[in-house]
């Protein structure tokens, strides 16, 4: 496979497989002389990590991150830093009623079509197991960084919203769904119950907010902050659609609903009365918080039988034993917000590069 990496300045690349010994990310291009060790890196991992309530799945990892290289003495040497997560409880023995199958929903047979080989335990690199590299990977990105603050949570998980009066930023650290709405919450919670015991899963849609976003990180044309963004979202497992903005609901509005009105602000930066655009214009920041919303699909790991064929062709039903996720997008939260995070932590490099001596 010879896509392993993201980045332009700021680059990390991830390596490992979701019932392999161990994963982890290098990430190079970060700047010398960083605050960095392992409890910088450790919170990040934790609000990913498996088994943490009955809406996730089960999988007992503790996700412990080991700086490898590229620090030292606490503070990051410019050099590529190495980092490594041991996967403690795989259980590859669930896997083994599919290693002839294709799992419908899953990259089964679009791996093997490609590769001629797959890694049905839990399949391999397709996992979202690979994304605990990335939220680690991230964490790195937020202390280059941090100007910044990512934060992300649960919009709506099975259709049903949040209701954005109800918005309160204390609870999405306060319930096991990173949902700023209490009342949404406890609907959610027996959705997901009903869902889980039905052998059947739920899709969610993610929002995250990027504040302290200068005016002028990003590119006109192939480097667009937002077309960065968009592929940085698109790549993380079970994603099928990224908005910047009002995304596709600005399509039904007209130029001057749309529009994001400026009046004069003080120190010259301009006071925006809106921001349609997601804090994005022409590929470049604005200055304006930064919006994207990321809808993930069920989880396709379902106990519900569904057609598909052997390898050799013959028709069957998949059931997918083994533990998952009822609803992939909850842990999807902190992989948003590092991917996020990782984007940003390129622009503002590759700003400083062109740009040095005008900000």
């Amino acid at each position: 496979m010879s896509f392993n990496t993201f980045g332009r300045v700021f680059r990390f690349t991830t390596w490992g497989e979701s019932h392999g010994p161990a994963l982890g990310a290098v990430v190079d291009g970060c700047p010398p002389g960083i605050a960095l060790t392992e409890a910088d890196i450790q919170p990040w991992l934790d609000r990913r990590r498996p088994g943490q309530s009955r809406f996730t799945t089960q999988r007992q990892e503790p996700d412990q991150v080991r700086i490898l290289s590229g620090v030292f003495e606490g503070r990051t040497t410019g050099t590529p830093i190495s980092l490594m997560i041991e996967n403690v409880d795989q259980r590859s023995k669930d896997y083994s009623a599919i290693a002839q199958a294709y799992r419908p929903g899953h990259a089964d047979y679009a791996y093997d079509a490609k590769y001629g080989i797959r890694d049905y335990r839990g399949g391999g690199r397709s996992s979202a197991r690979e994304t605990a590299a990335r939220v680690a990977a991230g964490a790195v990105a937020r202390a280059a960084i941090p100007q910044v603050r990512v934060r992300a949570w649960v919009e709506a998980i099975g259709g049903d919203a949040i209701d954005d009066a109800a918005f309160d930023d204390a609870q999405i650290d306060a319930n096991p769904f990173f949902c700023p709405d209490a009342g949404a919450a406890a609907r959610w919670e027996a959705a997901m119950d009903s869902a889980r015991k039905a052998g059947s899963s739920l899709g969610a849609v993610i929002a995250c907010e990027a504040t302290g976003v200068p005016a002028g990180w990003g590119a006109p044309l192939y480097a667009k902050l937002d077309s960065e963004l968009a592929a940085a979202c698109m790549s993380i497992n079970a994603v099928k659609g990224v908005e910047i903005g009002d995304g596709f609901a600005a399509a039904a509005l007209s130029g001057e609903q749309n529009a994001d009105p400026m009046r004069p602000g003080a120190d010259g930066v301009p006071e925006f009365l809106a921001n349609h655009a997601g804090g994005i214009a022409g590929g470049i920041a604005t200055g304006q918080p930064i919006r994207v919303r990321v809808a993930f699909k069920p989880t396709s790991s379902i106990l519900t039988p569904v057609p598909s064929i052997t390898r050799d062709g013959t028709a069957t039903e998949v059931m997918t034993k083994g533990r998952h996720d009822p609803c992939v997008g909850i842990r999807g939260v902190p992989v948003v917000e590092a991917m996020v995070a990782l984007v940003l932590a390129d622009q503002a490099l590759l700003h400083r590069a062109q740009c040095v001596g005008h900000d």
